[in-house]
């Protein structure tokens, strides 16, 4: 606390630490309405938070909700000040509930003046700003206040009227535009004789140049937003139809396993009867040939007509055991055989498991009611509806099939 003692009305100090930027913002009660703000530092920092809350928090401890304030300004260690801080500085002059009476910078380094010289002209004429030298010379000024006298402090300007008028309003447009973005606002110029009629103008171009910028970003941000929207439109059709195509896809599986599951079925319940049909018809030629037994015939014609019954009885359990053991990859190599070559009869289908059953001619034609000579031609005509080359084999093309399932 740089040239002054602090004597409060209070023990009460608030502060808030700002350890990553190397000082400590404190806050005390001096007397009355008089509050005193102040950093702590080793060495000139860069101020850029205003610590709003921490003065909030003051004025309702110290009950002055309902009264103006007085704030004293130690600018002791502030080598710079962001814009941030003073854009929060407007926001707090302008938008503090609890009202603001007296503004006081002090110890201002020669570097920052400019800035608390724009601040005092941007401010509302109901809020005071001065400038003191020092904390005594600051804290004279607020009791002078308080007690409704009026002064003139050492660090004040000793500009004429006309000087100062014309200073305070140049400064006051810079603050506006530079910390408020008012880009719109009037700038009065002095007269073309006046010497400060140059440096207005200039301003007002500046304004005006920034203010065209501001509309180009405007249009830029704009032109990014419809180009983001349309891009998001697209993804969203995209996403949409990439969704319908999934769905259709998925219908489609659905609807080929049912069917899938409805041939197996249907198969099935072909099995089913065919084994039936089998069991009676070994049953018949069992009973068959029991009575052949019986008969009381010629030894070489009974021998001829039980070896007849009895082949006829083993074709049947071949048959048998071929429809009843049809395993879950017997049916899905059955589908994909059809589903690859759809002029494929019923007949060639089976003839075609069997082959990969690994099953001989002979057993093959036994199982589905044909010759031997019968079966050879069948083969042949398979040959040339599997598109098979002269030299491939039946077996080993539905053998490389099954294994690629």
């Amino acid at each position: 606390m740089q040239g002054r003692n602090l004597n409060s009305t209070s023990d009460t100090i608030w502060e808030s630490n700002h350890s990553s930027e190397g000082y400590r913002k404190k806050l005390a009660l001096v007397e009355n309405n008089i509050l005193l703000s102040w950093v702590e530092a080793e060495e000139d920092i860069i101020l850029d938070i205003m610590d709003l809350n921490m003065l909030q928090q003051a004025v309702r401890d110290a009950k002055l909700e309902t009264t103006p304030v007085i704030l004293l300004y130690d600018l002791s260690h502030i080598g710079r000040i962001t814009l941030k801080y003073k854009q929060s500085i407007a926001d707090l002059i302008f938008n503090w509930k609890s009202g603001i009476d007296l503004i006081v910078f002090f110890n201002i380094p020669e570097p920052i003046r400019i800035l608390t010289e724009s601040f005092a002209a941007v401010v509302p004429d109901t809020i005071p700003v001065l400038q003191a030298g020092s904390y005594d010379e600051a804290l004279f000024a607020a009791r002078a206040h308080n007690a409704g006298s009026a002064l003139v402090l050492n660090g004040e300007s000793t500009l004429t009227n006309e000087e100062s008028a014309a200073k305070n309003e140049f400064l006051a447009a810079v603050a506006r535009i530079s910390w408020m973005g008012m880009l719109d606002q009037h700038i009065s110029i002095p007269a073309h004789e006046s010497r400060d009629h140059s440096y207005f103008k200039a301003l007002e171009a500046l304004q005006s140049d920034l203010r065209i910028k501001e509309k180009e970003k405007e249009r830029e941000l704009d032109q990014l937003t419809a180009n983001l929207e349309q891009r998001i439109t697209h993804m969203v059709i995209k996403m949409n139809a990439q969704t319908e195509m999934n769905r259709k896809a998925g219908r489609d599986s659905e609807k080929e396993i049912a069917e899938l599951k409805s041939r197996i079925a249907s198969q099935d319940i072909e099995l089913t009867r065919v084994s039936t049909a089998i069991a009676e018809k070994t049953t018949a030629l069992r009973n068959l040939l029991d009575q052949i037994y019986a008969l009381e015939i010629d030894p070489t014609q009974k021998r001829q007509m039980t070896d007849a019954c009895l082949s006829l009885i083993e074709t049947e359990t071949i048959e048998k055991r071929l429809n009843i053991e049809l395993t879950e990859s017997d049916s899905v190599f059955l589908s994909k055989l059809q589903k690859k070559h759809p002029n494929l009869n019923q007949r060639e289908l089976r003839i075609s498991l069997l082959v990969k059953l690994n099953y001989d001619t002979r057993e093959i034609a036994r199982s589905v009611g044909i010759s031997t000579r019968g079966m050879e031609s069948i083969r042949y005509r398979m040959h040339k509806k599997l598109g098979l080359g002269k030299h491939q084999s039946i077996k080993t093309y539905l053998s490389d099939l099954a294994v690629t399932m």
